[in-house]
């Protein structure tokens, strides 16, 4: 299987498999790169995936982020070549980037993802945009940064020039969260798959609200964990991946299972 050439700046792939039968995009957290995601390649052997960079971040560290969703999405439907058949995964704010790639595509009218994989957010109408970043001084917002994702790197902290590069993209991040209104439209049609972490805020009813946003099937899984559930359990996580991954390469919807300790929300 071919498709376009790749742009470099955007997409980031570990190791490429032509003859994949499915690719998966996958759309960072807030602040995130996309190393941690290329990694799961390993896990996932008959998948070609691929890591979307967004400015500002590893060999785009020098251009500005985008600071709104729309801003975002359409340098994302104008730069990238979304290789058919394939699915979307975002974590976090990645999660609503991937459910605005997929509207956007539609109405542009290109070929829509197989399915999309939404980690960790609630659905679009249950959004809470949070405070403006803009108010938040540097220290501050090093405080939220290390209250949701962990401490910083100490080498990180201990160079000005570096922690301001990582705020920066940090700051334009959670402007985007902050600004974001979503305008409901018509359903996907596409089978979503929903997960999270069971010590998560993002859980729940907030989850199981997604089922809204397609007239597909809406699977919903609850791993052990908080916000990074699959830094905790990933092999669970990766199997259970890898395992929807197959069934929709093969023709099959996904269905209801759990794989070690992942259970259905009920």
């Amino acid at each position: 299987m071919t498709g376009p050439r790749p742009r470099p700046r955007w997409l980031l792939c570990r190791e490429r498999r032509p003859q994949a039968r499915l690719r998966m995009y996958c759309f960072p957290h807030s602040g995130g790169s996309p190393g941690e995601y290329m990694r799961w390649s390993d896990a996932l052997p008959d998948v070609e995936v691929w890591a979307v960079q967004l400015a500002g971040r590893g060999s785009r560290r020098e251009e500005p982020p985008a600071t709104s969703m729309a801003e975002l999405v359409e340098a994302v439907v104008s730069e990238v070549d979304f290789v058919a058949p394939y699915v979307l995964f975002g974590h976090s704010l990645g999660a609503l980037v991937a459910y605005e790639t997929a509207l956007a595509l539609r109405e542009q009218g290109s070929p829509g993802p197989a399915a999309l994989y939404l980690s960790g957010y609630r659905a679009p109408h249950l959004h809470e945009p949070g405070p403006d970043p803009a108010a938040l001084r540097d220290r501050d917002l090093v405080a939220v940064i290390e209250s949701e994702h962990g401490p910083l790197p100490g080498e990180v902290k201990a160079d000005p020039d570096v922690l301001a590069a990582a705020l920066e993209v940090v700051r334009a991040d959670l402007t985007i969260v902050a600004t974001y209104r979503p305008v409901r439209g018509e359903p996907l049609t596409c089978p979503l798959t929903v997960l999270g972490g069971d010590r998560d805020e993002e859980s729940g009813e907030a989850l199981t609200a997604w089922s809204n946003y397609t007239t597909g099937p809406c699977d919903v899984r609850i791993f052990p964990g908080d916000h990074f559930y699959f830094r905790e359990r990933t092999d669970d996580f990766l199997r259970h991946l890898a395992t929807g991954l197959d069934e929709l390469s093969a023709g099959a919807v996904p269905g209801p299972r759990a794989l070690g300790p992942a259970a259905p929300l009920p």
